[in-house]
C-alpha cells in the first residue's frame, strides 16, 4: 500500500526540517560562543538533549496513535461485517420458517443484498449469486417445499464457508486458512440435517 505525501504534509515536513536545522545551527553557535563559560555550554547541551527527547517522544506517540486508530477502525469494520452477515442469515431463516413468503420478506432480502454488497468479499459475492439463483427458483410459488429447503441449506452452508473465510481474513488470521477438512465438515453437517 503506497502512501502519497500531500502538499500540506510536504509543507509541514519542510517547516519542521527548517526549524530543526535552524535550531541546531543556533544552539551550535551558542555552544561555541560560550566556550569561555563551561556552565553555559552544559545548559545548552541539556536543552539539546531535552529537545531531542521531546521530538523522539512526539514521533513515537504520533505513530502509536495512528496504529491504535487503525486498529479501532478495523475492529469496527469487522463488527459491521459480522452484524450484516448475521442479519442476512437471520432473514433467510425467518423466510424459510414461514408458510408463505410475502413481498415484505423479499424487500428485506433486497435491502440486505445491498448491505452485503458494501462489505462482503468477492468470493462471498460469487457464492451469493449461486445462492440467489437457487433461492429465487425455489420461491417461485411463494412457499418452500422440503426439497427447496434442502437446496437452500446447501447453498447457505457454502455461504457460511465464505463468511468464515472473510471474517478470518479481516481479523488478521488469514495465516490460518480454512482447511479442506473443516470445509467438508461444514457441508456434511448441513447435509446431515436434510429432510427426506
Amino acid at each position: 500500500m503506497e502512501k502519497k505525501i500531500s502538499a500540506t504534509n510536504f509543507v509541514y515536513l519542510l517547516l519542521v526540517a527548517i526549524t530543526f536545522v535552524g535550531g541546531y545551527m543556533f544552539l551550535r553557535a551558542a555552544y561555541y560562543s560560550s566556550a569561555q563559560f563551561p556552565f553555559t555550554q552544559e545548559i545548552i547541551l541539556v536543552v539539546l538533549g531535552t529537545l531531542a527527547t521531546i521530538m523522539i517522544t512526539a514521533i513515537l506517540l504520533n505513530k502509536q496513535t495512528e496504529v491504535e486508530l487503525k486498529k479501532e477502525e478495523n475492529i469496527k469494520y469487522l463488527e459491521l461485517k459480522t452484524n450484516i452477515y448475521t442479519q442476512f442469515l437471520d432473514q433467510v431463516e425467518s423466510m424459510l420458517e414461514k408458510a408463505e413468503i410475502t413481498d415484505k420478506d423479499f424487500m428485506k432480502l433486497k435491502a440486505l443484498t445491498h448491505k452485503l454488497s458494501l462489505i462482503a468479499s468477492e468470493d462471498f459475492l460469487e457464492q451469493y449469486r449461486h445462492f440467489l439463483n437457487v433461492f429465487m427458483e425455489s420461491s417461485e410459488d411463494s412457499y418452500f417445499s422440503t426439497m427447496d429447503v434442502n437446496k437452500i441449506n446447501d447453498e447457505i452452508a457454502k455461504l457460511c464457508l465464505e463468511i468464515r473465510n472473510d471474517l478470518l481474513s479481516e481479523s488478521g488470521r488469514k495465516g490460518e486458512p480454512l482447511t479442506r477438512k473443516v470445509s467438508k465438515l461444514i457441508i456434511s453437517n448441513m447435509r446431515a440435517l436434510k429432510k427426506k
